[in-house]
């Protein structure tokens, strides 16, 4: 599982992706989760600015990441 620590109160969802390595740009972490490839605590996620917070679960082609305060 990849670990990402939070600087602020949230990241979005695209800059999660990216953050850890698993989108080399926006443009395609824009697409995949367009394309429902992308779960946040188990529900499918379409919207790229989706705000995650401490504690919450990306899932994205077999990959996990978590988001730590």
């Amino acid at each position: 599982m990849i670990e990402i620590k939070l600087r602020e109160d949230y990241i979005k969802l695209g800059q999660a992706l990216k953050a850890a390595g698993l989108a080399d740009s926006g443009s395609l972490a824009k697409s995949e989760i367009l394309d429902g490839m992308v779960k946040v605590n188990g529900q499918v996620e379409i919207q790229r600015g989706k705000k995650l917070h401490d504690g919450d679960i990306v899932e994205y082609r077999g990959q996990k990441i978590k988001i730590i305060k």
